[in-house]
């Protein structure tokens, strides 16, 4: 084939612009990798990350642990709105204008029951039977906001057009926040989000992952009466919700092997010779997407028999969320990809490495150290058989999302335990967390500076959304549990802070 000089021309220009194009990103890219590098930078994200661990807030009681990433955000340039969507903890904090629009979702959230001294090998309790992070999102909520401040630092520097909103995301480890936020609408116009996860090692992901999921608290109610004087002349709300649980035990034989379904009992009386008027149970229902409101209704049913056999009423039945699976962009992930590939897992000193064997070897796991090397991008599982969830789900069905796994967990820890949260303080958290900001920042300036690649993720996104588009599963009364965990924090956080860690 000949082409006309103007044709070869016209070739060697767009060739020059390309390569222009390229080795400007690579500039801008290196420009936040330096500042995220310096010292001062990596102490100033560590001490705010440990700062969030030692407050240990469970969800939608953040408030001391969002005050904190708004002010840092604030100090920084970028506008916040605070209290969205329904939620006082939930916030959005924008920096630049116009298109494109990237999201980076941020959590803060601490779990009950497993406070831990900080990189301790054996179960010591910072404050007996109060909340710790034992899924990291001290170091996620941190990350997420000194990956947006680099970002916003090189938008500064190299005159890049555009928006970087971080989404402040209370209850994650509850699965609250982002359905309601989704339904607020404080995802419309964002053209890609970027996620970020702890781990133990340094990857990306992409395709179906999680369980969708409803938490629901049934409450029954009956009549009081004497235990042992008149127990006939009572209806027990107690009995009822051990009827239903009976009920949804002999259940899971019938359900698909995706299926995943626990709970606690709340409320259940207060005295062994009163016949409890009031009980309730709450449970987390978990299956996939197509399979989940049919492994709803059945549960319910278990509940109306429940309620049916023995004389009380199902009084409530508070849906307090409902979330999809997620359902990750694959072009996305492979940007986080070739961007993790280039950083690199962290350097871990001997300490680090012995302290990391020593929990392992007190867990039962392989006395490897941390990792050494970071993860390939796989194909996700071709037979998904259930677990765990997260509510960012519904934002994938909404805006193309993919999620950076990022280092500083010791291989073998286990999530939402002891183990995971003496690690997610110090030297070693910090240094995955920095790891995690750098392949946000990155990924960032990539959305923001190269359409191609942007255009490539939303027409993948286009394609997808024709096969699955998003129908929220959250009922139109439901409203956000501000209280649900008031009265735990008013128990732990005094001890919290008189037994808090001083370096």
């Amino acid at each position: 084939m000949k082409f006309s000089p103007f044709s070869k021309n016209l070739i060697a220009v767009l060739f020059l612009l390309i390569v222009s194009q390229s080795l400007n990103a690579q500039k801008q890219k290196k420009y936040v990798l330096d500042w995220l590098s310096q010292h001062e930078v990596v102490e100033e994200f560590g001490k705010i990350s440990d700062e969030i661990w030692s407050f240990a807030e469970l969800g939608l009681q953040e408030f001391k642990s969002s005050a904190l990433l708004i002010n840092t955000l604030e100090k920084e340039g970028f506008k916040v709105e605070k209290g969205l969507a329904g939620m006082p903890t939930c916030f959005v904090a924008t920096y630049g204008s116009g298109k494109p629009v990237i999201g980076i979702l941020a959590e803060y959230d601490a779990l009950p029951m497993i406070s831990q001294n900080p990189r301790t090998t054996t179960k010591q309790p910072l404050v007996e039977g109060a909340p710790g992070h034992g899924c990291g999102h001290n170091l996620m909520g941190t990350a997420a906001s000194a990956a947006a401040i680099a970002a916003k630092k090189a938008m500064e520097k190299y005159d890049i057009k555009g928006t970087i909103k971080v989404f402040g995301s209370p209850a994650e480890e509850m699965l609250i926040s982002r359905p309601y936020m989704v339904r607020a609408g404080l995802f419309d116009g964002v053209d890609a989000v970027i996620n970020n996860h702890t781990s133990s090692d340094f990857g990306a992901r992409y395709g179906v992952n999680g369980n969708a999921m409803y938490s629901v608290i049934f409450s029954f109610s009956g009549k009081t009466a004497h235990g042992a004087g008149a127990p006939w002349a009572g209806r027990s709300a107690l009995d009822a919700v051990e009827i239903m649980n009976i009920s949804t035990n002999f259940l899971r034989e019938h359900l698909f092997y995706t299926h995943r379904m626990h709970y606690v009992i709340p409320k259940g009386g207060e005295a062994p010779n009163v016949v409890p008027d009031k009980a309730s149970v709450w449970y987390f229902i978990r299956n996939t997407d197509d399979r989940l409101e049919d492994m709803y209704e059945r549960v319910l049913n278990c509940a109306k028999g429940a309620a049916l056999a023995t004389g009380t009423e199902l009084s409530e039945i508070k849906v307090m969320t409902a979330i999809h699976q997620s359902h990750e962009n694959k072009a996305l992930a492979e940007l986080m990809d070739a961007n993790i590939q280039q950083i690199g897992m962290p350097e871990w000193t001997v300490e680090e490495h012995e302290f990391a064997k020593a929990l392992q070897k007190e867990l039962g796991k392989k006395e490897n150290g941390m990792s050494k090397e970071v993860s390939k991008l796989n194909a996700p599982k071709s037979v998904f058989t259930g677990g765990g969830s997260s509510d960012h789900g519904d934002v994938t069905l909404i805006t193309p999302t993919s999620t950076i796994r990022f280092p500083g967990v010791v291989p073998g820890a286990i999530g939402h335990n002891w183990s995971n949260v003496a690690c997610n303080y110090g030297s070693l958290a910090w240094k995955g967390l920095n790891a995690g900001a750098k392949a946000m920042a990155t990924t960032a300036i990539d959305l923001l500076t190269q359409p191609k690649e942007l255009q490539k993720i939303r027409d993948e996104f286009k394609e997808y959304s024709k096969e699955h588009p998003y129908k929220t599963f959250l009922p139109k009364d439901a409203v956000p549990p501000l209280d649900i965990n008031e009265e735990l924090m008013k128990k732990y956080i005094p001890l919290l802070e008189k037994n808090r860690i001083e370096e």
